[in-house]
């Protein structure tokens, strides 16, 4: 069984509640604006924002409502953008966090975590009005700045451990200087190739923290419930995802490749029953954590499949990163922000339905076309609308309380 990661509360702290918790803080005054007080309120912010307005903002301009931008083709924008923009921007709120919680050491806050989640907003801001050269400059900075953090704290902490993700940042951050030197016409290759190594890096950034934190909270929630994971899945599961993903970006489709990926999907629907989501259905905050995972062996099989001429591998890509990525990004930034904003684990209804209009999502985007496909048109606008209305959710329910110091009155 995989030990349990340390990085994120499993429960909540008995924080103080009213008055209480107003009397705390006003007797232990923190300095500084709480925005920048730790790594996930900037940052989660930021990518609910922006992901509730990119996704929309792309369906329409396919629809030719409005103009997308002029810097590069607009599907790189789109992919790039929900890689580097979204997806990111929540995996470095998340390790900054993360990584003071693994070590005990601080991770940056106040002006350095200002400017870091400016220079994000900068190059998002680039990409629809600035010369391209701009905007790449702008976008190759922050992940190899985090990465730095990141490997810093663990290396002063030793905590080797997990170290793999400080790496695993780091060859996130070259292929995002691929893709720009790609585009930029300074390598001879397809940014597509880029990007889809990017996405492969995220998956398997995915596949660890999902890997510790999905069986610890579920055991964490059903006391008494040991869920062990054989070692040998372990390691071949990861080892089997890793290798069919490199193939899948290095090398033509090959039916190499497709018996790679469905094996993988074999193996990680092994590993989802072991952690016995149906165990979980009473508790939305722990099965939208198992559903989202569920999508990437139908990831994985889509992808198998595409290798063989079966179906578009946008099916497949859509699925690790609507249906997988965003799944458990808006689990995790539920879960994490109550955890760190002194919180109860205890998820509104508001927050069942972000759960829900993700995953309609991700059924509108991948499955629907594929039983449909003469509505394609229309099912990517119910996607989209259902992924706004998500992501408008979250931000109303947390943005108060990512702007606001912590109810127990606790530094972060």
């Amino acid at each position: 069984m995989t030990k349990p990661m340390p990085a994120i509360p499993l429960v909540a702290t008995g924080a103080p509640q009213g008055a209480a918790a107003a009397t705390s803080s006003a007797q232990f005054p923190l300095p500084g604006w709480p925005l920048f007080r730790l790594g996930f309120r900037p940052f989660y912010l930021g990518a609910a924002a922006f992901a509730l307005f990119a996704v929309p903002y792309w369906i329409a301009g396919l629809l030719g409502l409005v103009a997308l931008p002029s810097t590069m083709p607009p599907l790189l924008w789109h992919a790039h953008e929900m890689l580097y923009g979204f997806a990111v921007a929540v995996i470095v709120g998340f390790l900054l966090t993360a990584g003071k919680a693994w070590t005990g050491l601080a991770t940056p806050r106040g002006a350095t975590l200002a400017v870091m989640a400016g220079l994000w907003l900068a190059a998002r801001l680039s990409a629809v009005g600035s010369p391209y050269a701009v905007y790449a400059a702008l976008d190759v900075v922050l992940l190899p700045w985090v990465a730095f953090v990141l490997i810093r704290v663990l290396l002063k902490a030793g905590n080797r451990r997990n170290l793999p993700l400080g790496a695993i940042l780091l060859l996130l951050a070259t292929a995002n200087a691929t893709f720009h030197a790609a585009v930029l016409g300074w390598l001879n290759i397809d940014p597509l190739r880029a990007l889809h190594a990017g996405l492969a890096l995220v998956v398997m950034i995915e596949c660890v923290i999902a890997g510790r934190v999905i069986p610890a909270f579920t055991m964490s929630a059903l006391p008494g419930r040991q869920l062990k994971v054989p070692a040998w899945l372990e390691r071949s599961t990861l080892a089997t995802t890793a290798m069919s993903l490199a193939a899948w970006v290095l090398l033509p489709a090959n039916p190499v490749t497709a018996a790679g990926f469905a094996l993988a999907a074999l193996l990680h629907a092994a590993r989802l029953w072991h952690w016995q989501p149906l165990r979980t259905r009473a508790r939305p905050i722990l099965w939208v954590l198992h559903a989202a995972y569920a999508w990437l062996p139908v990831g994985f099989l889509l992808l198998a499949w595409a290798q063989v001429g079966g179906v578009a591998a946008s099916a497949g890509i859509h699925a690790l990163a609507v249906g997988a990525t965003a799944g458990l990004i808006v689990g995790m930034v539920t879960r994490t922000a109550r955890g760190h904003t002194g919180r109860p684990l205890k998820v509104s209804r508001l927050e069942v339905a972000a759960y829900l209009l993700v995953a309609g999502a991700a059924v509108a985007r991948v499955l629907l076309p594929l039983v449909a496909p003469a509505l394609t048109a229309d099912w990517l606008v119910v996607a989209a609308a259902a992924w706004a209305v998500a992501f408008a959710l979250y931000l109303w329910v947390f943005t108060p309380w990512l702007l606001s110091s912590r109810l127990d009155g606790k530094d972060g």
